[in-house]
Order: structure tokens, then C-alpha cells, then sequence
């Protein structure tokens, strides 16, 4: 069975780091990414915002996340008050003035199917079945326990605002109580299910109809959970500590050809506490089991999607099923979004402390609520300065697979090209025939989307020609702000302003084809490109209606 257009899978890691799989230098087994990889295509230059309803703002518009709606994220700006009321581009949640993705290719004859996370917007008319799928199975908020084990709910302690994932699931437009999920509930094997469930499904007139298949994980996102048995399988992998995985994992990039060999890696970032050899020998061991269940995440991530590719392949839909996966941003070091989640700092930790059971032998299981912190994440995103949260590379730069058979020079293919996640709308319409609506839809005014596709790039038989890019390689310019970072690139320059502690207070300037951990601040002796990038951050300030975020991000710096 095949449609004359493409199928189409875009599938999303939350908070995967750039090396966490295998196709880019990892050890955790993911033999079926590995496989995508093999047939299809590695980008390397691929970006997106540092946080995760940002990005997906930007994946469903195509356009800058300060457009789209998702200018901070609503968790953020829950915590800042009024700040941000009534202000465009700051609704938090997927705005009215873009066109989604998915609505898009509805009012095209596209079956659009959903099962996941969507962490872009919480109430009904903004949920998935309001914003173009026509079968959705959601999450609504940005994260949840993977059993959907709530128990704080129940009864919480004193008066707090929480955000609970009960009352946030959706099935087809329809409310769903989290209890009513099921106590073998698992997120990963649940989401695969359900989107494997609208597949096999189809009417007779639906399998005529090309589809739209997202299917957003909430893994590897905190809280660690999986299976004991998978858990095991790597017992004792990372008892060197997340330093000595740092420089494995580099090393893995420099064989596989993706980081120049010259490259070092940036030193870890963020709050870091002690350094692994100053931790006693039981801190060294849970940190090294909250590690354990993170790649036993992601590999359980690698089978299940398998099971959506062996789907494809049994029913003669995988060659012509354009296929994406990617992460939404980088490795998460900070838990940053679960203090409003829990109700503010002191309340999630006496939370945790009443319902959770966070001791070495029981980490993983669902009644453990763990992350596993900055060191393991800058390991994750070696040689890249920083993690999720960060306007530096490791946290906007992140793993991006595609596998369409039209797009195949070789095995093990490598695109080095800049790219955004605001490109992947623009591609998928292209390679649907789908021109985009212009500035009006569905009756409402709409913005024309800011990314470039894909297709001309990635159809070409030599990636690294010269004539051969997405944005122009010497002349694009993109521009990132988020937690009151602020970033601008031009080409191969890139000026970062990152407040104190974190940053020097002041614009940085970095050579990023030289110095991709952006080490080597220019900014005194390249003044002359400082002040054109800086000239260029201010046009883009003006174009996306940015809002001059306040003077104490006391939320991100906890």
C-alpha cells in the first residue's frame, strides 16, 4: 500500500542529550535508532529552543517560539505573576496567530494522529483534537510520573499550587481520569501502543488518506523510571562517574566522524555540588543508578519505537513514511520545571520526602522521583558547553535522525548544515505539496513561518557542497532568548549574553566552526563582528515581539 504522498512520523525524545544514543557516540543500546541511522541521515547542526514547549511551539508554526506563543515557558511565567499578562507571544501555550502543522495538513486529507506528550496548552480548546489531530491520546502538561502514580494528589501537604497530571490527559477531545489509565501504565509502551492502536485501526477510507504520526515521549524526562530488569542491564556502566563518560563519549563522536578531532570539551556547567571523587562511596552509587535508569529509559525509547517501524514495514507504509526523530532540547541538569510543578522549592522537596521512596534500591520504581543533575547532563552534551536551560550549544543543539528512502546518497549519511526545528514545518509541507496558507487560516490572521525547508538540501548528492544548504551558511542569522539568555548567530559567529554567575554579565563572541564548545571568547579582539551581531540581536528583539524578560530570574537560579 502506498500514497501518492508521503506518510509522514515525527517522533520527539524530551530532554535527550546529543550523545545519549548511539548514532552519536553513546553506549546505551538503541540498535533501532541505529538502524535509522544506517538508512537514513545524521544531522549534526541541528537546533532548537533550550526548553521544551519552546521547541514544540517552533516544530508545530515553523516559526521563532517568541511568535508562536511560548516566549517563556507557562510554568515560568505562572511564577513571575503579572509580568507577562496580555502580552503577545507570551500566552503560553500554541497561539492563534500561527497555523499548526497539524491543521495544516488536516485541511488537506491527512489522517493526523497523536499519542504523547503536548506541553502546549491545558485546557480543552487547546488541546491536541482543537489544533488539528484528528485522533490524539495527550499528556497535556510538560511532565508526569511515567506510571501516572500520583499519590501527592490525593492529599496534598498544606496549600499548594501544583500542576498534577490527572485532570491533564486527553483521549480523542475527551477528558481521562490519570487512574482510569491503568496500573500496567507505562509511558513509553503506552504512547507506542495507543499510536500503533490508531494505525492498525484505520478504516478502509482512512488507509487511502496519507497520515501525520506524532508521537512525542515523556522520556528520558524526570521522574527516572523503567523496569528493574532493563535497569540491570547496566549495572556498574558508569561507576567511573559522569567526567570519565564525558570523554568516552567525545572520543566515540572524534571515530564516528561527527566533532573535529581537535576538539576538547567544555568543563561541566550549572551547580554542580562535589566533583564524583569528593562524593562518598553511597553517593557515588545512587548517582551512578539514577544514571542506570536513564539509559534504561532511553533504551526502552529505542524498542518501542522499533515496534512502530516493524508496523510500517508490515503493512508496506515504511518507504514512503518521511520519518524524524529528535530531541527537544538538551540534556536536562536543573529540574527546572518541576519546582512549579510541586509548588515551589521547599514544598517539592517535602513532597518528596512524604510520598517518595528516593533510596539506592529503590530508584526507578514508580514511587521514586529522581533526576540525575548537571554533571551527567554536560557529560550528555560533550564537547558542547552547558545543558537544557543554557542559549549555549548544549542546550539548543541536540540529535536529529531522518530516514526517507528518497533522501539516501549512502549509509551512515552526515549533514553538517545548520538547521532549526522551525525548518521541519516547511519541509514536511513541501514534501506533502501543501504550500503554506499564507497570512490567512481558518478564518484568522496567521504569520508566514521563518524556517527553510529541507528538501532541496537533503535531495542533493553531496551535503557538504558548497551550493548545497538550508539557511546559507556564511549569511543566516538566528537569534535565541529564553530565562533571560540571549544568543544571535551569523553564520559562523555567535554572540552569547549570559548573566552572572552563569555568564561574564556581558556579550561573549565565539568562532563556532573553530571553537564549537565555545571556549574562547573573541569578543575584545573581534569587536568589529561583535557589534554586527549585536546590531542583529536587536532586529531580531524587534521582529519577534520579544519582552525584556525581569531583572531577577530567582526561578531559574534556585
Amino acid at each position: 500500500m502506498a500514497s501518492k504522498r508521503p506518510n509522514f512520523l515525527v517522533i520527539v525524545a524530551d530532554d535527550l542529550g546529543f550523545s545519549d544514543i548511539s548514532p552519536y557516540g553513546g553506549e546505551i543500546n538503541t540498535p533501532r535508532l541505529e538502524k535509522l541511522a544506517k538508512d537514513g541521515i545524521r544531522m549534526t547542526n541541528f537546533h532548537t529552543a533550550s526548553a521544551c514547549s519552546p521547541t514544540r511551539s517552533m516544530l508545530f508554526s515553523g516559526t521563532d517560539n517568541h511568535i508562536a506563543g511560548l516566549g517563556q515557558m507557562a510554568e515560568v511565567m505562572k511564577a513571575f505573576g503579572p509580568y507577562y499578562e496580555n502580552k503577545p507571544g507570551y500566552e503560553g501555550y500554541l497561539n492563534w496567530r500561527v497555523a499548526a502543522l497539524s491543521e495544516i495538513l488536516q485541511d488537506n486529507d491527512y489522517l493526523t494522529m497523536m499519542s504523547g506528550k503536548w506541553h502546549l496548552g491545558l485546557t480543552k480548546e487547546l488541546s491536541p483534537s482543537n489544533r488539528g489531530f484528528t485522533k490524539d491520546f495527550s499528556l497535556l502538561p510538560g511532565a508526569g510520573n511515567h506510571h501516572a502514580w500520583e499519590p501527592q494528589f490525593d492529599k496534598v501537604l498544606g496549600s499548594h499550587s501544583l500542576i498534577s497530571s490527572n485532570g491533564h490527559w486527553m483521549n480523542d477531545g475527551e477528558w481521562v481520569n490519570a487512574k482510569e489509565l491503568g496500573d500496567d501504565f507505562y509511558s513509553t509502551k503506552s504512547f507506542t501502543d495507543r499510536l500503533l492502536g490508531y494505525l492498525d485501526g484505520r478504516t478502509e477510507a482512512e488507509k487511502e488518506q496519507p497520515f501525520f504520526a506524532y508521537l512525542p515521549y515523556t522520556a528520558p524526562h524526570w521522574p527516572l523510571q523503567a523496569p528493574k530488569e532493563v535497569v540491570a542491564k547496566y549495572a556498574g556502566v558508569y561507576d567511573d562517574g559522569p567526567d570519565a563518560l564525558a570523554q568516552k563519549r567525545l572520543q566515540r563522536l572524534k571515530e564516528l566522524g561527527l566533532v573535529a578531532q581537535d576538539v576538547e570539551a567544555a568543563p561541566p556547567s550549572g551547580r554542580l555540588g562535589k566533583p564524583w571523587n569528593e562524593l562518598t562511596e553511597e553517593e557515588r552509587k545512587i548517582s551512578a543508578r539514577k544514571m542506570e535508569v536513564f539509559a534504561a529509559m532511553v533504551e526502552l525509547m529505542d524498542q518501542h519505537i522499533g515496534r512502530v517501524i516493524d508496523h510500517l514495514e508490515s503493512t508496506g507504509e515504511l518507504d514512503n513514511t518521511f520519518i524524524l526523530f529528535m530531541s527537544d532540547n538538551g540534556a536536562e541538569g536543573a529540574s527546572l520545571e518541576a519546582l512549579p510543578l510541586m509548588g515551589g522549592k521547599k514544598s517539592f522537596g517535602d513532597i518528596i520526602e512524604h510520598y517518595y521512596d528516593n533510596s539506592l534500591e529503590n530508584i526507578g520504581n514508580k514511587n521514586s522521583y529522581t533526576w540525575y543533575g548537571p554533571r551527567w547532563a554536560c557529560a550528555a552534551e560533550a564537547p558542547s558547553r552547558g545543558f537544557k536551560g543554557w542559549i549555549t550549544e548544549g542546550g539548543i543543539r541536540c540529535p536529529c535522525l531522518i530516514r526517507y528512502p528518497k533522501f539516501k546518497p549512502e549509509e551512515y549519511a552526515v549533514t553538517n548544515r545548520f538547521s532549526t526545528v522551525m525548518d521541519i514545518l516547511p519541509t514536511i509541507l513541501e514534501l506533502a505539496q501543501i504550500p503554506h496558507p499564507g497570512n490567512t487560516f481558518r478564518g484568522r490572521e496567521v504569520v508566514i513561518p521563518r524556517g527553510k525547508s529541507w528538501v532541496s538540501h537533503l535531495a542533493s548528492p553531496d551535503y557538504s557542497a558548497t551550493d548545497s544548504t538550508i539557511h546559507g551558511e556564511d549569511v543566516h542569522i538566528h537569534g535565541w532568548e529564553l530565562f533571560g539568555q540571549r544568543a544571535i548567530r551569523e553564520g559562523k559567529w555567535k554572540a552569547v549574553f549570559i548573566d552572572a554567575p552563569r555568564g561574564k554579565g556581558d556579550w561573549e563572541l565565539y568562532n563556532m566552526e573553530a571553537d564549537p564548545a565555545e571556549l574562547k571568547d573573541l569578543s575584545e579582539t573581534e569587536k568589529d563582528v561583535l557589534e554586527r551581531l549585536i546590531e542583529h540581536w536587536e532586529r531580531y528583539y524587534a521582529e519577534t515581539g520579544m519582552v525584556q524578560p525581569p531583572g531577577e530570574f530567582a526561578f531559574v537560579k534556585t
